[in-house]
């Protein structure tokens, strides 16, 4: 497992468009909005839910939407606006192209990516990618491109297989039919 760099997240999200999701390392520190828990709260405590991504302005919001807020009891309510916005370079790893508290994060970091950890070894087990070593970030870069290359070719034609009518047929025993007349 490796990280990638800050500033190559950056460029990947700004060039690309594309989200970037890793843990955070135990020794990452936690900033504003976020607990230590990764629980998105105004200075105050009140929870905070992130609302989206505003992509002409580049800014993550957050705001309010617990039914029964803090806020009414807040002594700053007057002033503040309850949503809050904060830009995705200020950590691209807790706010990246979707921050790393928000629901599709969790998602995707929880259920999504202990599906694609097997069946990536899998294929590289299939490939015979795993007796391979490659010292050449360029030749690694295109084995990896024919390995998902191969993967995907190899769903189209199981999907694009006319499935037979009743995939046992050949197995099932035939009997004469009795002619009682």
């Amino acid at each position: 497992m490796a990280y990638i760099s800050l500033e190559t997240q950056k460029k990947i999200r700004e060039r690309l468009g594309v989200a970037v999701l890793t843990k955070l390392r135990p020794d990452m520190k936690v900033m504003a909005p976020f607990t230590y828990e990764l629980v998105p709260q105004c200075s105050q405590g009140q929870l905070l839910t992130w609302l989206g991504l505003e992509a002409r302005d580049q800014l993550h919001w957050f705001g309010v939407t617990d039914p029964e807020p803090l806020c009414i009891r807040c002594w700053q309510q007057s002033r503040c606006a309850r949503q809050f916005s904060y830009a995705p370079a200020e950590h691209e790893i807790l706010f990246g192209q979707i921050p790393l508290a928000s629901r599709v994060a969790k998602t995707l970091l929880e259920k999504v990516r202990p599906w694609i950890e097997p069946a990536q070894s899998y294929e590289k087990n299939q490939l015979g990618l795993n007796q391979m070593f490659l010292n050449s970030l360029f030749v690694t870069w295109i084995n990896c491109l024919l390995a998902d290359a191969t993967v995907l070719l190899r769903a189209h034609a199981l999907l694009s297989k006319p499935s037979s009518p009743d995939p046992l047929h050949n197995l099932i025993p035939h009997q004469l039919g009795l002619s009682l007349d």
